[in-house]
């Protein structure tokens, strides 16, 4: 069986598709999506003398941004609020440009939005941080319990399922530990979050052949003759599958954790995810959610290679067990805003159609009468879906080489 599993494995690694389908994703999601990000595109200095907008100087940058933030560091107090929002307003009225780059303007402007809407000046054009009184912001914590509170009243999510939030969000750890927040944000939003949904393209090309193609190249004859059968082979392939979604994963998460290491280092990992999201109620630090995200990812593409494999296995092409690989992923998030609301839940529980970041959302499932929090399911479902779809395609593969 090892014997098998090895020359499957290098025969999936030796398809040109394979090599070019992990290097694209790995020059997109790594290069792209993380190296670049950091250093240009979402992290340079602005320049308003260039056409892009910003300066290839992300590293020094959020160096920058991280020491600027130590001033108001430790813990998230209304004096601390008060004085980022303060010495905001002063760098602005001094029309300096670069310390303006360094404060969390945005993230600050989330929270005077959420918790203090009555401040807001509906006839002003400027952002709530330029010209709030500091004095009067208050009450930050109780402000944030009762957002909380009334953003579940207005979802409709009350009675026990309140209950069963609330419960969680007693948890949170407070006052919040603060440092400078947009580096962690961009991690746990895009390039940890929402890798999963562009690996699935690639996932889809490069496995969809695993037993599509083997009836193309003639294989039934073979198989006839070999002194291993038909069982024992697709139980090579679905074994080569399923490593070549570790590997991959691997391959792409190692460099994402490197270059996230390089630029942000480790400052603030022990944040609460709060910072991010204030009416977030999941009782996690910043490392915490993106361990949980890249589980997320990894158990996500596991049910996933079981479900183009099983597809690969009842289609009677490549090109067909692709197409409908993509649309088992790329359909449902598609046809999202034209589903109801349960309905839309219960998709996210399809492997990679849902995201990691349902951490900063106060979704739940109801099952038996019992209410359970989304992302522990999105956890669990999928990669059980997968490993359901392994026997069926071992019985399809076999039905259509009998054919």
């Amino acid at each position: 069986m090892m014997e098998l599993f090895l020359l499957e494995h290098r025969k999936l690694w030796r398809r040109g598709t394979t090599k070019v389908c992990v290097l694209v994703c790995f020059v997109y999601a790594v290069l792209f999506g993380s190296v670049l990000s950091f250093q240009w595109f979402s992290f340079g200095s602005s320049n308003h003398t260039d056409s892009f907008g910003n300066n290839f100087d992300g590293y020094r940058m959020i160096r920058d941004c991280q020491e600027y933030s130590r001033a108001f560091g430790g813990e998230l107090t209304d004096e601390y609020f008060q004085q980022m929002v303060r010495d905001y307003q002063e760098a602005e009225a001094a029309h300096m440009d670069r310390r303006l780059q360094l404060t969390d303007r945005q993230g600050i402007q989330g929270w005077l939005e959420a918790l203090y809407p009555e401040l807001k000046d509906s006839s002003s054009l400027k952002l709530m941080v330029s010209y709030v009184d500091p004095d009067e912001l208050t009450g930050f914590y109780e402000r944030r319990q009762q957002a909380v509170g009334t953003f579940l009243e207005i979802s409709g999510q009350e009675g026990r399922e309140k209950e069963y939030l609330m419960q969680m969000e007693q948890s949170v750890q407070k006052p919040f530990r603060y440092e400078w927040t947009e580096g962690w944000s961009a991690v746990l939003s895009t390039i940890a979050g929402e890798t999963g949904t562009v690996m699935a393209v690639f996932l889809a090309i490069v496995l969809s052949p695993i037993f599509a193609g083997e009836r193309r190249d003639g294989i039934k004859v073979l198989m006839l003759t070999t002194k291993n059968g038909w069982r024992r082979t697709a139980f090579a392939k679905i074994l080569t599958g399923l490593c070549f979604a570790l590997e991959f994963f691997a391959v792409i998460a190692a460099g994402q954790v490197a270059s996230q290491l390089f630029f942000l280092g480790t400052a603030g990992w022990d944040m609460p995810i709060q910072n991010i999201k204030l009416i977030a109620v999941a009782p996690m630090n910043m490392l915490q959610a993106e361990i949980y995200e890249y589980t997320f990812t990894l158990l996500g593409m596991i049910g996933y290679a079981g479900i183009v494999m099983l597809l690969s296995a009842a289609a009677g092409s490549s090109v067909l067990a692709m197409v409908s690989s993509l649309a088992a992923v790329l359909v449902p998030t598609a046809l999202e805003n034209y589903l109801p609301f349960w309905l839309q839940k219960a998709k996210d529980l399809i492997p990679l159609v849902g995201t990691g970041t349902d951490i900063f959302r106060t979704n739940t499932l109801c099952i038996f009468g019992r209410y359970i929090w989304s992302p522990y399911l999105l956890i669990t479902i999928p990669v059980l879906i997968g490993m359901l779809c392994v026997p069926f395609a071992v019985k399809g593969w076999a039905r259509r080489m009998r054919v």
